[in-house]
């Protein structure tokens, strides 16, 4: 086997590039001096460094882009018999792209190398993808005699022939060749279709056997075998990946409101899905391989949907809201996609729900207690549920008397609910009754105010206002300086 190097040129490659080892413990890691540490070799110029490993005849795993493994490696290139594997690894792990040494094995290594990292391998050899084998590059134990005649046996497969296998090979047998085993029967012989012509041929000859061997062609490939030296052991099946969808709530909007947790997962995440607006609020933790998938604020389901193809994938897809994920946000709409179409592929997708500061939490803190004793929350917005639901909830919170969260309040399209809302309240409600104003919280220009329920206006609100409204028991609290606090008591 040849020796094997994973070249990396910077730090943030070094998690990838350990993954790999701990599944071929072989491989050495090269790492660009003074931008990477805790390598197994340093070197100084990666060019230099990659053609003299490449000359040498070592694998070459490099966690970097195709293109520059590519331009650096091409002046080398004279011989594809003798060209060891090349590969290119994305520095997320996310892809998995073998470049050079098809007949050294490199789609079995690239094969190797995916199901570690959980992806599926980026292969293009025509003829590997249709029939599941190499026969360029067989397994250890088997020797291809006639090599320059393979190009020409492949591409008349791939024309439409089939093959007649001489020997025991069960690479060949557990392949998706199409051999023949009788005339007129086809691969396994469940196929009673007449084969198209010609008809090709493959022998196995055990090393140092006296058997006839058929002539080596265009039209033969004859191996040797050394079967009981090495047995054959079908190469690791690559399962497909399982991906995940965390849905996570970034808070009100100031990064002070984000939890460790929701951080943590938005700067390893592959890929961020969600209203431009919110994904503009996390941006400064995007990470350099994390790709945006930025949509309107009314195409919640559509963007469950594409959160959910992603993760099918093999991705980790974060969707991001502001706020509390599951309040009012893309939580529900994960889920009610999830419900309604139950496409297959979504079934092993790893779902994690992480929770964040809701507005309303963090509207009551600026101003003490607002919500200390039973509250609910209620969406103004008729999008989604009839006005007159909307009117019969509010009714029944007001004689409850709970304190209450208004989401949604006003909008360009909605500048009347919000009127109607106070004329129910005031049915039940005093007209001195606290209510709290709070706009863009966590973000430049915000305002938090405290007023009586009978100077509620719709000029005080828009959408990116919650309003919390006092019960009968909420109080307003001055202290000496100045500051007045807003609280609902415990007891009742």
């Amino acid at each position: 086997m040849n020796p094997l190097a994973i070249v990396i040129l910077g730090e943030a490659s070094i998690p990838v590039a350990r993954q790999i080892q701990t599944a071929i413990p072989e491989a050495v890691i090269y790492g660009l001096a003074n931008r990477t540490q805790a390598v197994d070799v340093t070197y100084e110029n990666f060019g230099d460094t990659v053609r003299e490993l490449f000359r040498s005849g070592t694998s070459i795993i490099g966690i970097c882009a195709a293109g520059i493994m590519i331009r650096t490696i091409a002046p080398l290139l004279t011989n594809k018999w003798q060209e060891p594997p090349v590969l290119a690894i994305a520095e997320d792990g996310s892809a998995v792209v073998p470049l050079l040494g098809g007949l050294q094995g490199v789609n079995s290594l690239a094969r190797r190398i995916a199901d570690v990292l959980q992806v599926a391998p980026a292969i293009t050899t025509t003829g590997e993808l249709r029939f599941q084998t190499a026969l360029l590059s067989p397994p250890p134990g088997y020797q291809l005699v006639n090599p320059d005649d393979a190009k020409t046996f492949i591409a008349n497969l791939l024309a439409g022939a089939t093959v007649k296998l001489i020997g025991t090979a069960p690479w060949l047998e557990q392949s998706r060749l199409p051999i023949v085993q009788e005339i007129g029967n086809v691969g396994t012989g469940k196929n009673k279709s007449t084969p198209p012509s010609p008809i090709l041929t493959i022998q196995i000859v055990p090393k140092n056997s006296t058997e006839p061997i058929e002539t080596p062609s265009q039209n033969c490939l004859v191996y040797q075998s050394d079967l009981e030296s090495t047995p054959y052991s079908p190469p690791p099946t690559s399962h497909p990946p399982q991906g995940k969808l965390t849905i996570v709530g970034t808070g009100p909007g100031s990064s002070d409101w984000m939890t460790p947790e929701v951080k943590e997962i938005l700067q390893s995440a592959t890929d961020w899905v969600g209203y431009k607006t919110y994904l503009n609020l996390a941006e400064p933790l995007r990470q350099p391989h994390t790709i945006r998938h930025e949509s309107d604020n009314r195409v919640e389901l559509d963007r469950a949907r594409a959160a959910l193809d992603l993760a099918a994938t093999g991705r980790t897809v974060a969707i991001v809201s502001s706020g509390d994920p599951g309040i009012y946000a893309m939580a529900a709409a994960v889920f009610e996609v999830l419900e309604r179409e139950l496409k297959p592929e979504w079934q092993s997708v790893e779902i994690q729900v992480c929770p964040g500061i809701s507005a309303m939490q963090a509207a009551a803190a600026q101003v003490g207690a607002p919500l200390g004793h039973d509250f609910c929350t209620i969406s103004l917005s008729d999008i989604l549920k009839p006005w007159e639901v909307i009117a019969q909830r509010i009714a029944a919170a007001a004689q409850a008397d709970f304190a209450i969260a208004f989401y949604n309040p006003v909008s360009q399209q909605r500048t009347w609910q919000l009127e109607k809302a106070k004329e129910i309240l005031l049915q039940w409600r005093s007209p001195q009754t606290p209510i709290v104003l709070a706009r863009n919280l966590g973000r430049p220009g915000q305002t938090i105010t405290v007023k009586a329920l009978e100077q509620l206006a719709i000029e005080d609100a828009d959408m990116r206002t919650v309003i919390l409204i006092g019960s009968s028991k909420t109080r307003i609290v001055q202290q000496c300086q100045g500051t007045q606090w807003v609280y609902t008591p415990r007891h009742y």
